[in-house]
């Protein structure tokens, strides 16, 4: 397996998740475990491609806008979670962000799949996606454990 590989298998989970939260209604059992789901799932992932794919890229002049600009957007991921963290999980405002996330976390991946990872694989030799893929699941791996 590798990085490309390995990130979009999180990509699927994410997107299920995301898609999966904007369903739930009011404060009940299925929004809380939904976007407890995608919370532990976006957290252990920016972590570990930040580590694992987006610092190896600023390594490359090439490498280093793209991965300034999806770093940018995983800060903003992180900021609408904490306002959900701090809004009524029934009250309309708590949706109405959720919403606003599972369309960031969308517009993200797919700008990830379709033009990052075009980038990055010029940039990157074989061995090292190899590498980095099992970097990479093995970080995501001791992050969610830790959610």
């Amino acid at each position: 397996m590798n990085i490309f590989e390995a990130l979009r298998e999180s990509h699927e989970r994410q997107r299920g998740y995301a898609d999966a939260l904007i369903q739930t209604h009011g404060d009940s059992k299925e929004r809380v475990e939904a976007y407890q789901q995608l919370k532990a799932e976006l957290q252990a992932h920016e972590t570990a491609e930040e580590r694992f794919f987006y610092i190896p890229l600023m390594e490359h002049d090439l490498g280093i806008d793209l991965s300034r600009h999806a770093i940018s957007e995983h800060h903003e991921m992180d900021e609408m979670m904490e306002e959900l963290d701090e809004t009524e999980m029934s009250s309309p405002a708590w949706m109405a962000t959720a919403k606003k996330l599972s369309e960031k976390v969308h517009h993200h991946l797919k700008e990830e799949e379709q033009k990052f990872f075009q980038q990055a694989g010029k940039l990157l030799s074989e061995k090292q996606k190899d590498q980095l893929a099992a970097q990479y699941i093995k970080e995501f791996d001791t992050q969610l454990a830790e959610a």
